[in-house]
């Protein structure tokens, strides 16, 4: 039988000295409240109460044991509660995990406004490591994952915070080298540039929108920014976040290719761990980052 529940049970009555007022005011029954006691005599080995017709009263050792429990059922109930406070309040520790190309880029901006406007909660923001399992990163201590992959699962809470728009682009060395595409299709006669784990392309939207497996890659590289690089440099045609993009792109170092081809935003989601109620710091994060997104638009190119 649960050992806090019989402490609790004898401190009852020994502050009560009764065991029909100790079930009167734990809501039980005084034969369940004399079985408790009576099981932890038991358990520990030693009398703990007198019992008499008209009193009950403590013996040496019980005196002793019901001010050690006493104050262990205290602990409890005042650690119980600082956890109870802190889940409803937006501080503490928040462990955050996404891949390291976002991290990189708008959400490693966005986590570290919301760590400056939020000193109560210690950040702790990581890049890269995520498993294919959507729920692997609550075995690795992080609250919150950000994904780019629509993960169903559930047994993990799913909240989609912003679209993050890509382009299609090349340098002006290249496109005068090369010639510019005039359709998706001549993909295939072009040098690619190419995500390690994007080895396929889609262009256009809804019933329009097509897969190009890339079967011509002039150069491959897990990181974004690497991509990016490569291309500001001739190698080839990338797509590639917009955001991390647009400056070269403002400034002629890398030319927009399909222009009237749209190509489709990806989601950016936060994954966090199941339960009905959320902590306050889970929802503060998902708020700010879902508002931070909202008020940094990425500027629309020729304004």
């Amino acid at each position: 039988m649960d050992r806090i529940l019989l402490m609790r049970s004898f401190v009852t009555v020994a502050q009560l000295g009764s065991f029909n007022g100790a079930a009167r005011t734990l809501n039980s029954s005084g034969s369940l409240v004399s079985r408790h006691v009576a099981e932890l005599e038991r358990q520990i080995g030693v009398r703990l109460v007198n019992r008499t017709a008209r009193s009950v009263s403590l013996t040496e050792q019980g005196l002793r044991y019901c001010e050690f429990a006493a104050r262990i059922l205290a602990e409890i109930e005042a650690e119980e509660a600082h956890i109870g406070q802190q889940h409803d309040r937006a501080e503490g520790q928040l462990s955050v995990v996404c891949p390291k190309w976002i991290g990189s880029l708008d959400v490693g901006d966005a986590i570290a406004a919301f760590a400056a406007a939020h000193p109560k909660i210690s950040v702790r923001f990581e890049l890269g490591g995520l498993s294919e399992r959507t729920y692997d990163f609550l075995d690795s201590g992080f609250d919150v994952a950000l994904h780019t992959r629509d993960l169903r699962d559930s047994r993990v809470h799913l909240k989609k915070i912003a679209s993050l728009p890509f382009t299609l682009c090349a340098s002006e060395e290249y496109v005068k080298r090369n010639g510019s595409l005039d359709h998706p299709n001549d993909l295939t006669a072009h040098d690619c540039l190419v995500h390690a784990n994007e080895p396929v392309w889609r262009l256009g939207e809804g019933a329009t929108s097509s897969l190009h497996k890339i079967r011509n890659v002039a150069f491959s590289s897990n990181s974004y920014i690497a991509l990016q690089k490569a291309a500001v440099q001739g190698l080839g045609i990338a797509l590639l976040p917009q955001r991390s993009a647009y400056e070269d792109l403002v400034s002629g170092a890398l030319l927009a290719q399909l222009p009237s081809v749209p190509v489709p935003d990806r989601p950016l989601f936060a994954v966090y761990g199941p339960g009905q109620t959320v902590p306050r710091k889970i929802v503060a994060l998902l708020e700010f980052l879902t508002w931070w997104f909202r008020e940094n638009p990425i500027p629309v190119l020729g304004t």
